[in-house]
């Protein structure tokens, strides 16, 4: 399913929730928007938490430790994000008009709090070579089972280029992943493939996709799409980057060059 509602009376977009709204992502995500000046503060003694800045000026705090996150937007590929395990008080102080994701999980293990600044994600350019470029993407990886196996998510963005797919080819997995879009320029758009429903992406949108659907994705010409994608490995079946399952009848697209 496809959504898209603006930010609430706490400057908030809430896009599922546990035990409440899609809560079969089994995770809560939201996006928060702060003012200079304003904090936040993210205290939790059950679920793990990432912290992953769109645009803006942060100072992000927690066991006295202070660092910053600057980002003049989602376009940059200067992601900063701060995972930290339950128990584990953050603050979020706004040096300047920010937006930034949180997403949480249930997770009782215990682990050292993770700065990543851009130097320390994964940068892979996919569909480069293949399908005459019409699949040409860049994902980037916060933080997902190779590098954080005792986390129960998986954090990334993509940078889907004008007129190009990505997610592609058509796959599905059976772990809840959500997807949060922004274009450049704004009034972008595209396409989201989620199963047999097919919305139109916009700026703010989002997509909750369930088990065995596949999650295609398409921009449209003169816009490039930005989306961060946030998966929750199941018990004792964790998500790996080689968890894919292509749906039949394009599955000869793997092979084509």
């Amino acid at each position: 399913m496809l959504e898209y509602f603006d930010f609430d009376k706490n400057n908030e977009r809430v896009l599922c929730e546990m035990g409440g709204k899609n809560a079969e992502m089994l995770m809560t995500i939201k996006v928060k928007k702060l003012f200079a000046g304003e904090t936040f503060e993210v205290y939790d003694e059950k679920n793990e938490t990432a912290i992953l800045i769109l645009k803006g000026n942060l100072d992000v705090s927690w066991n006295g430790r202070t660092e910053n996150m600057l980002r003049k937007n989602p376009f940059e590929k200067t992601p900063y994000c701060l995972h930290v395990c339950r128990g584990i008080k953050v603050t979020v102080k706004a040096n300047a008009e920010s937006e930034f994701i949180v997403q949480q999980t249930d997770n009782e293990r215990v682990f050292e709090p993770v700065f990543y600044k851009p130097e320390d994600c994964l940068y892979q350019h996919f569909g480069k070579d293949q399908w005459e470029g019409t699949g040409s993407r860049i994902v980037s990886t916060m933080f997902d089972y190779d590098n954080a196996p005792y986390s129960n998510m998986v954090m990334g963005e993509v940078f889907n280029q004008p007129g190009r797919w990505s997610s592609y080819p058509p796959h599905h997995h059976p772990h809840p992943e959500v997807y949060y879009y922004q274009f450049d320029p704004q009034q972008g758009f595209g396409a989201c493939f989620n199963g047999d429903d097919v919305f139109k992406s916009v700026d703010g949108s989002f997509c909750t996709i369930e088990d065995g659907k596949d999650h295609q994705q398409v921009v449209a010409p003169g816009y490039t799409m930005y989306y961060v994608w946030m998966i929750r490995h199941l018990d004792e079946d964790p998500w790996y980057k080689t968890t894919r399952y292509y749906a039949k009848e394009h599955e000869w697209l793997t092979k084509a060059d």
